[in-house]
């Protein structure tokens, strides 16, 4: 199995390729849409073919790389299948492993972020999404985050996992590149060392974090799989602008 970890700045976003070598065949999971042609180089340089897009949830910062992505190379786009998106080739859900020839996903509904929100199990690692971040999680307070939901998703899902599983998340803002499951249920200072709900509902209540300044241009344009609005302001358009990056990880 072939395995990247790529960065986008801008948006502090990861994103992972994962590739069959028996076969040639990869998907991109949280595929962001400035890096696109980063992305689509890495998978040449590895003699892979992109066969699918996967995303964990409706993003908020930064517009999704499926829909250019399918328009460039022929990828199908699967998403949660809570989200119900029209765009969407394959609904992805929990109990259902999505399969591309020897990469197997085992999905995980982990709402709380957002409704759909799913994260993906694949052999010792996990890809998270915004539901568990390094020593953190994403917000509860937009798109119908639920922090008793979130709260749920991590405790009994997340940490449920062996402690040993590799946590990799979707974004990460200090340079950091994975954790483990051992690690989050010890340190994580929003959920880990026996969190009560109540004290993170409190925490949750209690960020005071702006709002984010892309998030009514990112949803509407996630909902269609990844379309950048046409009356985008001059200081947010880097955000949909592609660009190519090198990979890290």
């Amino acid at each position: 199995m072939i395995f990247r970890q790529l960065y986008e700045p801008l948006s502090s976003t990861y994103t992972y390729l994962l590739g069959d070598e028996q076969t040639g065949r990869a998907i991109l999971i949280d595929p962001v849409i400035s890096t696109m042609e980063r992305d689509l180089a890495e998978v040449r340089r590895l003699g892979l073919k992109l066969a699918y897009t996967v995303d964990t949830h409706i993003h908020a910062d930064h517009i999704t790389g499926a829909l250019e992505l399918k328009r460039a190379v022929g990828s199908k786009i699967a998403t949660p299948a809570h989200d119900n998106l029209p765009c969407t080739d394959i609904g992805i859900e929990e109990g259902k492993p999505f399969q591309v020839d020897g990469i197997t996903l085992h999905p995980l509904h982990t709402p709380g972020h957002t409704e759909g929100h799913c994260s993906y199990l694949f052999n010792d690692r996990v890809f998270t999404g915004d539901a568990l971040l390094i020593e953190g999680c994403g917000r509860t307070d937009f798109q119908n985050g639920d922090a008793d939901a979130l709260y749920k998703s991590v405790k009994e899902k997340l940490f449920s996992l062996p402690d040993e599983t590799l946590v990799y998340p979707a974004h990460d803002y200090k340079q950091r590149f994975v954790s483990s499951i051992a690690q989050e249920k010890a340190r994580n200072p929003r959920l880990g060392d026996d969190k009560t709900l109540e004290e993170f509902k409190h925490i949750m209540a209690n960020l005071n974090l702006p709002y984010p300044k892309f998030i009514d241009y990112a949803v509407l344009g996630n909902q269609k799989c990844g379309v950048c609005p046409s009356d985008l302001p001059e200081n947010l358009e880097r955000y949909c602008h592609q660009m190519t990056r090198s990979p890290q990880g």
